[in-house]
């Protein structure tokens, strides 16, 4: 890693240190960390709490960082089971000008208040949203209710993965299933 990128990262992560965002570091490592996340008020995702996998590549800033939902959240661009994001600007118009401040208070809050339904990794959200919408808001508040609590987002910290694979492993079957009806 080159001394520029490296304070850069180091930069950056002071920055959302010192912000008032919850972060911890993995391992001390300034180039992985946890974020938490709240839902953007007058949104069905309002009052929802999510644990944010950050991780920032060698080449930070000039290439974008890696974002990843760890507890659940129904939503078009982000894949349920991996909490991937889709998100345009992370993905293909990341720009060095670009810092995790901006992550967090504009990329993310706009992703969960202007879906897109027409890039989806999460097909069956797409098509809830896009078909019946109050449905899609209904759908959203219950996961925000069931998976996106303070204490589920403290679980989601937990990789041991204690009776998480049986639950995806259910959640796989039953995606699969829709997709085939």
């Amino acid at each position: 890693m080159s001394a520029p990128s490296k304070r850069r990262i180091e930069t950056d992560v002071m920055k959302l240190l010192m912000s008032d965002y919850e972060v911890n570091l993995v391992n001390d490592n300034m180039q992985e960390f946890y974020v938490r996340f709240y839902g953007p008020t007058e949104t069905p995702f309002a009052g929802g709490v999510w644990k944010i996998h950050v991780e920032l590549p060698d080449q930070y800033p000039f290439k974008s960082p890696s974002i990843g939902f760890m507890n659940k959240i129904f939503h078009p661009n982000i894949d349920e089971l991996s909490g991937s994001v889709c998100l345009d600007v992370i993905n293909q118009t990341w720009s060095p000008m670009f810092d995790m401040i901006n992550i967090f208070e504009v990329f993310l809050p706009q992703l969960l208040r202007y879906p897109n339904p027409n890039d989806p990794l999460n097909g069956e959200a797409a098509a809830l949203l896009m078909r019946h919408p109050k449905e899609y808001e209904a759908k959203v508040k219950e996961y925000v209710q069931r998976f996106a609590t303070k204490e589920a987002a403290d679980a989601a910290m937990d990789q041991d993965g204690d009776g998480d694979e049986d639950e995806e492993m259910s959640d796989v079957g039953s995606i699969s299933d829709d997709e085939e009806a």
